[in-house]
């Protein structure tokens, strides 16, 4: 395990919750913050006195390079601060979800990365849930998925209010939606055909609000999707094996729907501890980046073809 050496690139929420992951696995690491209010309440939170300026501040002061970094700034800064850390040397990244603001700047990251050979993996924890390992064995075991469907509804009503940049409200759909999608399809299986219809927006999210689709994945599962941000909803997923229906409503825990009964149990042995003391998925994710096994990861040029096969068509 990586345990030293390590970066932290960001003071907010997220960094936040990276942090206390990195405590608990004993890591010594450096974290880059930019404003000062934002590295203050993260030293309040978490203990530690963060490196203030922003990163090209330190860069400039040319430090060791690190052996890996998690990336873990706001979505208006991801992209910048991703070709900042390539184009001084470093080698492995772990970078928050969508890894971009807007998706133009998807390419160039992606160029300057391969160029460079550099491994990002993105940061989808949703993937390293208890409840999808659980999945994970039972659709397995049951002969794989036979069809799904999900929902990603946005509470536009409470986003409306939130203090974010005009970049992360305009992209919701990639910096938000996305991290259900991409569970969706991790389980579900990548899509080979689909057809999407959306329609209306919102003010602060012009592309889009109600959404609806269908289609094929390559390992011959059928699914469908639906979302509106303007009307009541939330986030769901279920998944049609042969004998059961495995239902993620919250998506933080699993239940079951066996054949010939309409009757949904929990899954009483399903251990949810490590998502209970930290963030959701967050301590396994990190524990995997550390390790270096990307077994269940999405790497940057898997995400850019996520973007223009699957993101880009349902968002259009």
């Amino acid at each position: 395990m990586i345990c030293n050496q390590i970066w932290l690139v960001g003071t907010g929420l997220m960094a936040i919750e990276y942090a206390k992951v990195l405590k608990s696995l004993n890591v010594t690491f450096k974290v880059i913050g930019r404003r000062d209010e934002g590295c203050d309440n993260f030293e309040y939170q978490t203990g530690i006195t963060p490196i203030k300026g922003g990163l090209d501040k330190y860069l400039s002061t040319k430090p060791e390079k690190p052996l890996a970094v998690i990336n873990a700034t706001g979505i208006e800064s991801l992209s910048l601060s991703t070709q900042q850390l390539l184009n001084y040397g470093v080698k492995y990244i772990l970078l928050e979800k969508p890894g971009f603001g807007n998706p133009d700047e998807l390419k160039i990251t992606q160029s300057i990365a391969e160029e460079k050979g550099v491994i990002i993996l993105l940061g989808y924890n949703r993937r390293f849930y208890s409840s999808v390992y659980a999945a994970d064995e039972i659709i397995m075991r049951d002969g794989g998925v036979k069809s799904f469907n999900f929902e990603f509804t946005e509470w536009s009503h409470s986003i409306i209010n939130l203090k974010k940049d005009k970049v992360e409200l305009e992209n919701w759909f990639y910096g938000n939606s996305s991290h259900l999608i991409d569970l969706a399809f991790y389980l579900g299986g990548y899509p080979l055909e689909m057809n999407c219809f959306k329609k209306g927006s919102l003010p602060w999210h012009p592309a889009g609000c109600v959404y609806s689709g269908s289609g094929l994945t390559k390992t011959g599962a059928l699914f469908s999707y639906i979302a509106n941000w303007s009307s009541p909803g939330r986030w769901g997923l279920e998944i049609c094996t042969n004998n059961f229906r495995l239902i993620f409503k919250p998506i933080e825990k699993l239940k079951i729907m066996k054949l010939g009964s309409v009757q949904i149990e929990d899954i009483d042995d399903i251990d949810y501890n490590l998502d209970d003391l930290y963030k959701p998925g967050l301590y396994r994710q990190v524990n995997a980046f550390l390790n270096r096994d990307y077994s269940r990861f999405l790497n940057f040029s898997d995400q850019v073809n996520a973007l223009n096969n699957i993101y880009l068509k349902i968002n259009g």
